[in-house]
């Protein structure tokens, strides 16, 4: 693995385990495609389920697989944190891990911050897959955040994001947690 990749791409998760296997192919499958040097943090906030045996099994047939394990479960926030303190890429994508935030949208996120100089790329679920009792409560959240703060993203809680190297180690959140590294 590279001591620089040029994409660190951290997945917060909990209790994930049916989703990881597909959801690490298809990011190498990307990154192949795209001659991408990358190195792939799995942040497991605490899982009850096996997500960290598949981290650790993924992490033997893959060197570029960092994994780091919470205790218990903090949070997706605490999570991104520590996955941000780790990170070594000089960009970062962040994606959930249930298989709705597509590795394919990684190269042009990855060209609006190299090529465009943008600070920060935010996706946009266009079509989710969550239960109506979710998808009402986003839409409400992702107007008021809009009206409230001026800033005009479609979807604010979208986990797929591309952050330039300077802004994610420039961002401080107050967490406490246990994690351990591998």
């Amino acid at each position: 693995m590279s001591q620089n990749p040029q994409i660190s791409i951290v997945v917060p998760l909990f209790n994930e385990d049916e989703s990881l296997g597909e959801l690490h192919e298809w990011i190498v499958k990307v990154m192949r495609e795209n001659n991408f040097t990358c190195e792939v943090l799995y942040v497991d906030d605490g899982s009850t389920d096996a997500s960290w045996a598949v981290i650790e099994k993924l992490q033997k047939i893959d060197s570029n697989i960092r994994g780091i394990k919470f205790q218990r479960n903090y949070g997706k926030s605490a999570a991104l944190h520590v996955g941000f303190q780790a990170t070594r890429g000089n960009v970062i994508i962040t994606m959930d891990a249930d298989l709705q935030d597509s590795p394919d949208e990684i190269p042009e996120l990855y060209k609006m911050i190299t090529e465009q100089k943008f600070d920060l790329v935010s996706g946009w679920k266009k079509k989710r897959y969550d239960p109506i009792s979710k998808t009402i409560p986003t839409k409400i959240y992702n107007g008021v955040n809009r009206m409230i703060s001026g800033i005009k993203l479609h979807d604010m809680n979208c986990g797929l994001k591309a952050y330039r190297k300077e802004v994610v180690k420039s961002i401080e959140i107050l967490v406490k947690c246990t994690a351990i590294f591998r």
